[in-house]
Parts: structure tokens; sequence; C-alpha cells
């Protein structure tokens, strides 16, 4: 062995003890959904290894009894059958596939993103009458905007909720597809643009934790990472407060411009949120005298408003373009608004 092999063998052994210091979140979660979602894994994996470990150990055995070297093994060339040995090939695996069927079923339901909580933790039931903490998330390009309805307040690249209080996270995106993921507290789902999906989740240890997009969006996905606190009752207040004293305003023009692409953005908190902000967002009708999607979904339902109601359009209003620094760029023209199917006849 050479001087070379022998100190990068060194080297390998010696950084062994780094290892102890990796955080295996998705191994030691914080949250109760992460919790049960750890223990399928484990359960899975351990069902799984009842056929991969007994495969691999006969693999090895049977290619070390039958190698050609070895005169003593029996050698029968007209073998062809064995009942007993078909009932084990055979048996054993559907036998894991039926336990792992049956642990899908079941958590796929009692994990189902849009279920409401049914327990804090282990024993410990979700007490009746407990109102959750909404939560309204939105992907940005690159961040993360997250607006507290109940408390009328917002922030960028930060979040804080209770310990061991419910929340129901409501997200959307502005542009593209993302993916909303804290590793601590529960699995990703998705942020679409022009929908909401729904995560309900709770945390039960105090802490900081990572969160992060599971899912390309461009070239600032790198950095599009946020601050997740589990506080106790009063540390989230004290948080509330912190953001009520920030006196910043997200108005609608306001969001416009943070809604524009910009990367590795700091903590910014809100003092109050226009109302009917995160509805108007997931309704593309953020901008002065637009259209709403579920507007124009309610006139196709109705039968749409036919070629009269068609030639409505508008653009930005001047003040918002300049705001936006979009003055040195033509207008873009959408539907403003659809007249009904009879107020186009009377046109």
């Amino acid at each position: 062995m050479s001087s070379f092999a022998r100190l990068r063998g060194l080297i390998l052994f010696a950084a062994l003890p780094l290892l102890a210091g990796c955080n295996a979140v998705l191994l030691s979660p914080s949250g109760d959904v992460a919790v049960q979602q750890r223990n399928l894994i484990i359960i899975s994996t351990g069902l799984m290894l009842i056929i991969i470990v007994p495969v691999i150990i006969l693999t090895l055995l049977f290619a070390w009894r039958y190698r050609a070297s070895n005169k003593d093994a029996a050698y029968d060339p007209d073998w062809n059958h064995s009942t007993m040995l078909e009932l084990l090939i055979w048996a054993a695996p559907l036998l894991i596939i039926i336990a792992l069927g049956a642990l899908t079923w079941v958590s796929t339901h009692q994990l189902d993103p849009y279920r409401p909580l049914a327990r804090l933790s282990e024993g410990r039931e979700v007490p009746p009458n407990t109102k959750p903490l909404v939560v309204e998330v939105v992907a940005l390009d690159w961040k993360w905007l997250f607006l507290y309805p109940e408390q009328g307040v917002g922030a960028v690249n930060e979040m804080a909720a209770p310990v061991d209080r419910p929340i129901q996270f409501k997200i959307t995106s502005s542009s593209v597809m993302n993916s909303f993921f804290v590793p601590a507290l529960a699995g990703q789902i998705y942020a679409m643009p022009g929908m909401q999906t729904t995560l309900h989740a709770v945390i039960n240890h105090p802490g900081e934790y990572e969160g992060l997009s599971a899912n390309y969006s461009g070239s600032g996905f790198s950095g599009m990472r946020f601050r997740f606190h589990g506080l106790d009752q009063k540390g989230f207040d004290d948080w509330v407060a912190q953001a009520q004293k920030s006196q910043a305003t997200l108005d609608r023009a306001a969001y416009l411009k943070l809604e524009q692409p910009s990367e590795r953005n700091p903590v910014q908190l809100y003092a109050t949120v226009a109302p009917g902000l995160f509805d108007a967002i997931v309704n593309r009708c953020v901008e002065p005298n637009r259209m709403c999607m579920r507007d124009a979904m309610a006139i196709d339902a109705q039968g749409g408003a036919g070629i009269p109601g068609a030639h409505n359009l508008t653009t930005l209003d001047p003040q918002v373009r300049e705001q936006l620094g979009l003055t040195e760029t033509p207008p873009r023209k959408y539907v403003g608004a659809m007249c009904t199917a009879s107020e186009g006849l009377v046109l």
C-alpha cells in the first residue's frame, strides 16, 4: 500500500467523528405530523428489510457454497420444483405487500394534509373548540411571504407559531410552482399559482427550524429559504408585537413591488396587511381594475359572456406602473371585467 493510500485512509477515519454532528432532521423531527411520517418510513423500511436482508445473505451463501472449487456441494441438474420452497418464496413477499398496503391505506387518510389535526402528539388529543392558527403562505420569486389574518401582520422569509397549537397553512404561489417544506414540521406541499393548497401541522418543541422550497423554480432557488420559530405563547405574542412595531404596511401596491424577482431577501416584518390580499393573490387580481379569476370562472360556468364582453380591456394604472418601474416597458393588456350575457345583448 502506498503512503498516499494510507494517508487517505487515515483522513477518512479521522473524519468519521464529524458525522456525529449531523442533524438528521427527518429522523428526529419536532412536529407530530413529521414524527408520524418518520415512523411510517421506519416501519416500511423494516418490513422491506425482512425480505431484502435474507435475500442478500442467501445470495452470498449460495455463491460461496456452490462455487466451482467446492467439490462437496450437491449437484442436481435435474431438480425443477420444491413445494416448500415455492411457499416460502411467494408467501413472505405476499404478506409484506399486504402489510404495506394496509399501512399505506391507513396513513394516507391519517396524514392527509387537508385533514384537521386530531391530536397534538401521541396520547394528547386536540382540546375541543381549539382554533388553529391560520398562516397564509405565498411563494414568490425567490422568497417566502407569510400572512397572519388573525393577527393582521406579515413577514418575508420568517414565520413563527406557538408550540402545541394546530396550524392551518393556506399555500399558493405568485408565478411558478414551488414546494413549501419545513422538514421538522411536516412533509412538503406544493404551492401553485391560481390555486390554494392546505397543510395542517403542529410544532411540539420550541426552537428555530429551517424551511425551504423543495421544487426547483429558477436561478434564485438555492436561496429560497426561511426560518420557522417554534415559540411558547408569550414568545409568539412578542413576535407579533415586534411585527406590529415595524410600521411597514403591505398594501397591494407594496405587494406588487415585493412580487418582483429578487434573491436572498432579508427578513421583513409588516405591521399591517391589506384586507383580502391573499384571496386576491390566489385569484390573480392584485392589480387595480383586473378581473379576478373566480369571476371569470363564474362567467364561464353560466355559459360565458360572448363577444360583446370580450373587449373590456385595461392596463395597470400609471401610478402603479411607475411604482413598479415599468414606465419604460410596453403596457400589458388584460380583461378588466366582463358583462353578463344579458348585458351583452343590451349593448
